[in-house]
C-alpha cells in the first residue's frame, strides 16, 4: 500500500497518503509519516474519516497518543490500578481523582520547570491566569475542596478519601508539603 500511495511534496514529515477501503467495505485514509526514531522507516496512520487533511489526521492522533501516555502514566507510575482496591463507586472515583490530581500537579511542576511543550491550545487561553495563580495556592484550593466534599458525605465515605488524601500526602515531597494546610497534614 505504500508503494501505491503518491508522494506528498511540500508536507514536513508526511511521505504519503493514499484512500482504500477496509476488507469489510468501511472507506478509510492512511496517511504515512516518518518514524522519529528511526528516519528510514515509516508509520501509517488510519483513519475512517476520510474528509479530514493528512495535517488533521496527524494532529489528532497526536492528541490520542497524549491521552494514551496519560493513562499508561497513571497506571503503571501512579499505580491507579493497584494502590487501592475497593467496590465502592464512591471510593473509586475519589482514588481515581486523587491520582489524577497527583498527575497534573507533577506535570504542572515538570512544564514549569523544564517542559516548554502545552497539552494543547487550552494551555495559552489560560496562561496569564496560571502565572498569577501560584502552584502553592492552588495546591491549597485543591485540598480545600476536598475537605468541603468530605464535610459533605457520609462517615465511611469520609473515611475512604481521608486515608486516600493521607496516602496522597505521605507520597508527597517535603517541600510541596509546607504548602499545604496544617490541618491536612495533622490529620
Amino acid at each position: 500500500m505504500y508503494r501505491l500511495a503518491k508522494p506528498t511534496s511540500g508536507k514536513k514529515g508526511i511521505l504519503r497518503s493514499i484512500h482504500t477501503t477496509q476488507a469489510n467495505g468501511v472507506p478509510i485514509k492512511v496517511v504515512f509519516v516518518r518514524n522519529r526514531n528511526k528516519k528510514s522507516d515509516w508509520l501509517a496512520i488510519l483513519s475512517t474519516d476520510c474528509t479530514l487533511s493528512d495535517q488533521e489526521i496527524i494532529r489528532i492522533y497526536g492528541m490520542r497518543w497524549d491521552i494514551e501516555v496519560f493513562f499508561k502514566t497513571t497506571k503503571s507510575l501512579l499505580k491507579l490500578q493497584k494502590e487501592f482496591q475497593s467496590r465502592s463507586y464512591d471510593a473509586l472515583i475519589s482514588h481515581t481523582t486523587i491520582v489524577f490530581a497527583r498527575y497534573i500537579v507533577l506535570s504542572w511542576q515538570n512544564r514549569c520547570s523544564v517542559d516548554d511543550r502545552t497539552l494543547g491550545g487550552m494551555f495559552y487561553e489560560l496562561c496569564d491566569e496560571i502565572d498569577d495563580l501560584d502552584w502553592a495556592v492552588a495546591l491549597q484550593q485543591l485540598v480545600e475542596i476536598l475537605e468541603d466534599t468530605l464535610d459533605k458525605s457520609n462517615k465511611k465515605i469520609q473515611q475512604l478519601i481521608k486515608s486516600q488524601l493521607q496516602q496522597w500526602i505521605a507520597g508527597l515531597p517535603n517541600y510541596i508539603k509546607v504548602y499545604l494546610p496544617v490541618s491536612v497534614c495533622e490529620s
